[in-house]
């Protein structure tokens, strides 16, 4: 038996010791080579500008993602929130896509932080710049203002669906003519650029900024980055304060995430390919409705057919047989492959997740 499993129990009985983790692409751990490279990493004062690896990330990402500077954060939320605040002033609007990061997974931090009100358009994780243009609204007495627009690449709620490269460009370019901002939520951008065969300086220069995130798919333990001019990281690094994002001897964290650009980036079609195994095996099953067109990363979105059982009886029932994902909703689920679970083990889950539903199913 596999040293996963647990031995000691009745023959027959089969229990996993550790489990087959795929709430997120978050819980990855460092490897040991990244691991001596954050050892070795030479160090110094962020806040004064002085951590040389620091530094140096922020020039080598800027470069990749063809902008002019870049400027390191502790996560994703404080980079997107940062980003907002930087961007609009309190009482603006942000056109969003429907179910973005921005509105559901941020704790509300757009309306506390930065005083900007959101509104969705779009679906599916994509929308047109047609879309945006139809809901903006002019500056005047009555109106809220729309000073940014911001896309989603990959889309999370949709299941880490790609945008295009030009559909993307559309929107910024219509956002520039109108004299609106345009901002990236790039956190899975790496995976994107990766299922489209481009480079990532093709999704990322059309936006005057851009948020990358290095604890994800690249598998950092921490660490997010944003892009733009020189002009804008000189604001944001205000803002950055004010959000508690000073940190001191952050070159640890920076020399993970070069060690993960160098060593993580070109496997992340290997995440890819294990999401669509996941998925194959999933539709599998009439319990389940997985739409096969949407996994086009690492992220599989599926729901529960509405005879079968809620999603939290299902999600129960699987961390019961070691296999770890999270409820989205009543009836929808998700599921992330990452460099810490292998192919094999990916397939395992799958059959898991069919049994922890079926046998859910109400009489």
């Amino acid at each position: 038996m596999p040293p996963d499993y647990d031995r000691s129990l009745p023959a027959g009985i089969v229990a996993r010791v550790i489990p087959i983790d795929l709430r997120s692409d978050t819980v990855t751990r460092p490897t040991a080579a990244m691991r001596e490279a954050m050892a070795r990493a030479e160090v110094g004062d962020d806040q004064f500008g002085e951590d040389p690896t620091v530094n140096r990330l922020q020039e080598r990402v800027a470069a990749l993602l063809g902008h002019e500077a870049g400027l390191w954060f502790p996560t994703g939320v404080m980079a997107n929130q940062v980003a907002i605040r930087a961007l609009t002033r309190p009482g603006d609007e942000v056109v969003i896509c429907r179910e973005a990061h921005l509105l559901w997974f941020e704790a509300g931090g757009a309306a506390a932080t930065a005083g900007v009100q959101l509104i969705e358009v779009g679906a599916a994780g994509r929308f047109t710049a047609d879309e945006f243009l139809a809901v903006r609204k002019p500056a005047g007495v009555m109106y809220p203002p729309t000073t940014l627009v911001s896309v989603e690449n990959t889309h999370n709620r949709a299941g880490g669906v790609v945008v295009p490269v030009d559909n993307g460009a559309s929107i910024a370019a219509a956002a520039r003519d109108v004299g609106i901002a345009s901002y990236l939520d790039g956190a899975r951008l790496w995976n994107a650029a990766v299922a489209l065969g481009r480079p990532v300086a093709d999704l990322a220069r059309p936006f005057d900024v851009v948020a990358v995130a290095f604890s994800k798919g690249l598998g950092a333990p921490g660490g997010s980055m944003l892009v733009g001019s020189r002009a804008f990281v000189e604001r944001a690094v205000r803002y950055r304060r004010m959000a508690g994002g000073a940190m001191r001897q952050v070159g640890i964290f920076a020399a993970a995430a070069d060690f993960a650009l160098d060593h993580h980036l070109d496997r992340l079609a290997t995440d890819h390919a294990n999401a669509q195994l996941l998925a194959s095996v999933l539709t599998s099953s009439p319990v389940f409705d997985v739409d096969l067109a949407s996994v086009q990363t690492n992220i599989v979105v599926f729901r529960l057919a509405p005879a079968g059982p809620e999603a939290a009886t299902v999600v129960a029932r699987a961390a019961e047989a070691g296999v770890l994902v999270v409820a989205l909703g009543e009836r929808m689920i998700r599921a992330v492959t990452h460099l810490d679970v292998t192919r094999a083990q990916v397939a395992e889950a799958a059959e898991h997740l069919v049994a922890a539903a079926e046998s859910a199913v109400p009489a």
